[in-house]
């Protein structure tokens, strides 16, 4: 095994690859429980028989999806106890209780309410049903608050002590739980969430709208899903500017490693749009340039000076390559959605929303761009927070269990080979799911349940029960 290949490194990487995995799912599923509950509520109070379509077409995906989400996430629980015991044991008495929060009220709500919300139509009646599927919504909202509580924490410590031992050690859990980056943090999040749901969503719809425009439950999604995008990526736009400047206030380094400042700048900061970072000349290669832009994003000052990366200890500095790089994939893709959102309601002003081949397939295009949009800003932020797990506090090759690098490597190339299939079959079979078209389906009323229960109860005539001999 290459010297270059440390048990650090490796555990950095198997943590990467299955959070990396994982974070698409929950993406997906927030967004996605969200909008089947719209769907069902749109279909108590039109009965438009559209919507009660799309509630069962998507909500076998969904069901899918929560489920590659729940296997993937308790990976990540594995990787605490092993790869990374020393953070478990110096940071548990703080994230731990927050993780048992998350599962006790969050998973419980949604494992609890998601069978009903599946199966219960037909047999608790539509008001109860309704209440089912909100709350499996609430219940992944609820979920990503407490994750991103924890991992809000991680980069803006708050209410907290150290023990004798080191440890970690709560003080304050209202300033734990709503520590400093933990509202940007979450807003951001769930509106990544929706705007990656709504791409999927509009993909889909489109692939159908360019195969026979005439569906009705494909038009009627594919208007949502515009409509979303138009008005949703405004507001993550704002919201992702807030989020800069609380994490210019709180985490400078990172902010310096994203705009590719390695020098400070006492008279105004330019806004590099690309070029090549150099970390060995401390320079960043080709760059594109305009003068004084990054000052006024930042501080709203075309002459505010911005501290540079030669403020900050060589050995306290985040990776600037991937940081730079990861940023402007996510940014290029935020505008790249806001124009999506946009030739959708120039179509639909011209009331070519339905007969717009290009615009369906530039949808069909931007399907996947939510998930890796929620990738880069993923790497943008945790990358950006190295060399620390918790920032300032704990550094990650302090956070290290005593393993060995052939056990990490022997790990990770076991967590490829069965994501690599299991997963891949997973998203083959969504894939497959959204192939077949949005079609209508027969609705069996509330009385058309079971013939027969556990053997005791005589079956009905099927001559007699028409809806059960289908």
């Amino acid at each position: 095994m290459p010297d270059a290949m440390t048990a650090e490194l490796l555990a950095r990487i198997q943590f990467a690859f299955t959070v990396s995995f994982h974070i698409v799912f929950p993406a997906f599923s927030i967004g996605l429980a969200s909008y089947l509950a719209v769907l069902n509520g749109l279909w108590l109070w039109t009965r438009d028989e559209a919507y009660h379509t799309l509630f069962n077409y998507w909500k076998k995906i969904f069901a899918v999806a929560f489920g590659m989400g729940v296997v993937s996430g308790l990976v990540m629980s594995y990787q605490f106890g092993t790869n990374w015991s020393v953070f478990a044991d110096k940071a548990g008495p703080v994230v731990g209780p927050l993780m048992a929060y998350e599962v006790l009220s969050a998973f419980f709500l949604e494992a609890g309410f998601l069978g009903i919300m599946l199966f219960g139509r037909n047999r608790v009646g539509d008001g109860l049903h309704m209440a089912a599927t909100a709350m499996v919504a609430f219940g992944t909202l609820l979920s990503a608050t407490w994750i991103l509580s924890v991992n809000s924490w991680m980069h803006t410590p708050a209410g907290y002590g150290i023990n004798d031992v080191g440890q970690f050690v709560p003080v304050d859990w209202w300033k734990i739980v709503f520590n400093p980056s933990f509202p940007y943090r979450l807003v951001h999040m769930v509106l990544a969430a929706y705007l990656t749901t709504a791409l999927v969503v509009g993909a889909v719809a489109a692939w159908h709208l360019l195969h026979d425009n005439r569906n009705r439950a494909a038009r009627r999604s594919f208007s949502m899903s515009m409509w979303m995008l138009c008005i949703v990526t405004p507001l993550q736009i704002f919201a992702g500017d807030q989020h800069g400047l609380n994490t210019l206030e709180h985490q400078p380094a990172k902010v310096m490693a994203m705009e590719g400042h390695y020098d400070s700048h006492p008279d105004g900061a330019p806004l590099i749009l690309f070029g090549i970072p150099n970390s060995e000349e401390k320079r960043v290669d080709y760059a594109v340039q305009i003068p004084k832009l990054s000052s006024l994003i930042l501080k709203h000052d075309l002459n505010a000076p911005l501290a540079g990366l030669d403020t900050i200890p060589e050995a306290d500095q985040p990776p600037v390559g991937i940081v730079f790089w990861s940023f402007r994939v996510m940014i290029s893709l935020g505008f790249l959605m806001l124009g999506l959102g946009f030739w959708g309601l120039w179509a639909r002003m011209r009331d070519r929303l339905y007969d717009a081949p290009w615009l369906h397939r530039a949808a069909v295009a931007m399907g996947p761009a939510g998930f890796v949009a929620v990738l880069a800003g993923w790497i943008t932020t945790e990358v950006g927070r190295q060399p620390f797990t918790v920032y300032g506090l704990l550094r990650t090759a302090d956070s290290l269990a005593p393993v060995q690098a052939p056990a990490v490597a022997a790990s990770l190339i076991a967590f490829v080979v069965v994501y690599f299939f299991v997963f891949g079959a997973g998203v083959y079979y969504i894939l497959r799911m959204m192939a077949k078209e949005p079609t209508p389906a027969a609705r069996l009323g509330l009385r058309d349940g079971p013939v027969r229960a556990a053997g005791s109860v005589a079956a009905h005539d099927d001559d007699q029960n028409p809806a059960m001999a289908e």
